[in-house]
């Protein structure tokens, strides 16, 4: 599994709710709590866990980010074509 991370996100349209998902995790919020209540993506059921992937898989700006985590760290906003991510990195 050395070329491939496991991750979770929360993703939402507009950058004003990305900022207010980032605000209230940096307060201690649990990811998968806020993943399941504003996330817009089926992994939401999940608590936003998308499971393990590699390189290639998600789109660019999603793939950049998310590989340069370090394990339990979470990004900042990260846009991409489908709207705003934040990416947690699990494994």
């Amino acid at each position: 599994m050395a070329n491939k991370i496991r991750c979770a996100h929360i993703l939402v349209e507009r950058f004003a709710d990305a900022q207010e998902v980032l605000d209230r995790l940096k307060k201690g919020e649990d990811f998968a709590k806020l993943a399941a209540e504003k996330s817009i993506d089926g992994s939401r059921r999940r608590g936003g866990d998308l499971g393990w992937f590699g390189h290639g898989v998600m789109v660019k700006p999603f793939e950049q980010a998310a590989f340069a985590l370090e394990k339990g760290q979470i990004s900042e906003i990260v846009k991409s074509e489908f709207g705003y991510h934040i990416i947690k990195r699990l494994e």
